[in-house]
């Protein structure tokens, strides 16, 4: 058996655990209040994305297709499940709410587009990963920052300016994937038409 066609490895079990992990989160924060609990599932969620990362490029035997496409999807499925979770919870206005979730759809709508030109997907760019990385630490710092004391509303103005920051990283990285995609659809043919001509 191919060894990128392994299905157990460490940063697949990560990735699942993560993912089983996002309802839990929104059970704790709309269901209970549970806010301090909830962080800590952002918190995990965090370190064992940037761990199943190093893992899979480090470790031999531990990168797979699987992972491949497991990885971002959970990545994408915590980028809504949070903020409308907190929006819902009422920590974080809707605009925000709006604003990452239709950057997504617009970048998912692209999607049909690149795999006619034979591409599964284009690279996530750094400065999406930046983007990532700063908003999934701005939220549990915004939802810390729910605490009835003093140093919570610190924690709370840090997690804020991650939050905005990340905001308009995310929004710039979409802006690069469109020319990305522009570029692939004005210099590959659809997948099959070379084929056809030759």
């Amino acid at each position: 058996m191919d060894r990128r066609d392994r299905v157990l490895t460490i940063p697949n079990v990560l990735s699942v655990i993560r993912l089983l992990l996002v309802p839990v989160f929104l059970y704790l924060l709309l269901a209970t209040d549970a806010y301090a609990l909830a962080v800590a599932i952002l918190m995990f969620s965090g370190f064992s994305d940037w761990a199943d990362g190093k893992i899979a490029r480090l470790v031999p035997n531990q990168s797979s297709q699987l992972g491949a496409l497991l990885d971002p999807l959970v990545d994408r499925v915590y980028m809504v499940a949070v903020p409308v979770g907190m929006g819902f919870a009422g920590v974080v206005p809707w605009w925000l709410v709006a604003t990452l979730v239709g950057r997504d759809l617009v970048l998912a709508a692209t999607l049909p587009v690149v795999r006619s030109r034979g591409l599964a997907a284009l690279p996530v760019t750094y400065i999406g990963k930046a983007a990532t990385f700063a908003l999934m630490s701005g939220f549990p710092l915004v939802l810390l920052g729910q605490c009835d004391a003093t140093w919570s509303r610190v924690i709370g103005a840090c997690g804020w300016g991650f939050l905005l920051w990340g905001v308009g990283m995310y929004l710039w990285s979409a802006v690069l994937y469109l020319l990305q995609v522009r570029l692939v659809v004005t210099t590959l043919p659809k997948a099959g038409v070379s084929d056809a001509r030759t």
